[in-house]
């Protein structure tokens, strides 16, 4: 049986770049990133991709208890596609609209917050609510704060979390489960993940230098990205997706990249094209030694006559559970919007002469022009050995 393409409609996002597309698309362009700096949240000493806009989009009273940081981010996303989730819901009716979302801690800032709360008093504080930290719980959330009654349901599975959601959410869709699909991710700064990276040296105390011989580790970020997607025809279509579990070590990937070469060349595969087709690559490029050693072999492998390529976790910190979807949104963005710059690549310039060479976008460039359809990929790995490619066509 044929399965019917899916299709990407509509994006929301916020991140350290800014509040909605408006502010971070020229953000992007320029390498401008006004949250990238010291932490702005009451985390200790950590140079952070911190969300600056106000959050001033609360839960409704009846979702009051779901009330935190986390899962105000992804209200702030959700905003934006509003009236394309309208129309759906018009159309299809709520019963058919699904919500798959990928999270890496939730709302677990909160706990924090409320832990801290509990030593210096005693209790726990009134607002909070043991809902706000777990982890399954922004996909139902969102699924109540819509108002659509379709399958609801969280992935975590650390950073490639929202970009997992995105074969989750094609599959309701290929199988006739759902007409249409809110997908995406969302993760906030909280202490737990920025104490945890630091505690296995991974952080570094600047910004994030990828691919540099001076890589020295990540910033963790915050923010969410969503889309709404279906079967309804529309400029950009999710064509090929990827996914491997290659299992090497809980923290550190596989030397060799052999997982991830897989779900590249599964993407690939299942978009019925050649790697020199891809006219762009979003890299996972965390700045740590070990993985962007294991990329770059990789992308050497998969694509041998090269292919324009950037990392832009140093515009938004690694969001960890939102890193997948923002990057995937970078992508539908390039492709999306007329004379769309690719986004920049980040970094010293000063290439590790370890590492196989590649075509870094430094300056202004564009997806290439051709008869055909234009493709572009982004790529998610994360502990655990779990990896994911996606490509996008226009």
């Amino acid at each position: 049986m044929k399965v019917p393409p899916v299709y990407l409609h509509a994006l929301g996002m916020i991140n350290a770049l800014g509040g909605n597309l408006d502010e971070i698309v020229p953000a992007l362009a320029a390498a401008r990133a006004p949250g990238m700096g010291p932490a702005h949240t009451g985390i200790g000493d950590a140079f952070v991709g911190s969300v600056l806009a106000p959050l001033d989009l609360a839960p409704r009273a009846d979702l009051a208890r779901y009330d935190c940081r986390n899962n105000r981010l992804l209200l702030a996303a959700l905003a934006q596609i509003a009236p394309a989730i309208d129309a759906a819901r018009e159309r299809y009716g709520s019963e058919r609209i699904g919500v798959v979302l990928g999270t890496s801690t939730s709302g677990i800032e909160a706990a924090e917050t409320a832990f801290v709360y509990h030593a210096q008093a005693g209790e726990l504080p009134d607002n909070f609510n043991y809902r706000q930290m777990e982890i399954g719980t922004a996909a139902p959330f969102a699924a109540a704060a819509l108002g659509v009654q379709g399958p609801a349901f969280t992935i975590s599975t650390a950073c490639t979390s929202s970009a997992k959601a995105f074969a989750s959410a094609r599959r309701l869709l290929q199988l006739q489960l759902c007409d249409a699909v809110v997908v995406g991710g969302v993760d906030s700064l909280c202490e737990l993940t920025v104490q945890g990276f630091a505690s296995l040296e991974s952080t570094s105390g600047a910004r994030t230098n990828p691919m540099s011989r001076n890589r020295c580790g990540i910033n963790v970020g915050e923010g969410a990205a969503v889309f709404l997607m279906s079967r309804d025809e529309a400029a950009v279509r999710l064509a090929g997706l990827g996914e491997s579990s290659d299992a090497h070590h809980i923290s550190a990937p596989d030397p060799q990249g052999v997982g991830g070469e897989l779900a590249l060349r599964g993407a690939l595969a299942d978009a019925g094209i050649a790697a020199s087709a891809v006219g762009y690559v979003n890299l996972h490029a965390t700045a740590t030694r070990k993985n962007d050693e294991m990329e770059a072999q990789l992308m050497a492998r998969v694509f041998p006559g090269g292919v324009a390529a950037s990392g832009t976790k140093p515009l938004t910190g690694h969001q960890l559970g939102a890193a997948g979807a923002t990057e995937l949104g970078f992508v539908w963005l390039a492709l999306a919007r007329e004379n769309a710059t690719l986004p920049p690549h980040c970094w010293d310039g000063e290439a590790d002469p370890e590492l196989p060479a590649l075509d870094l976008v430094e300056d202004a460039r564009r997806l290439p022009h051709g008869a055909g359809p234009q493709y572009a990929m982004s790529n998610s790995f994360a502990f655990g050995g779990s990896n994911v490619s996606l490509i996008l066509a226009r």
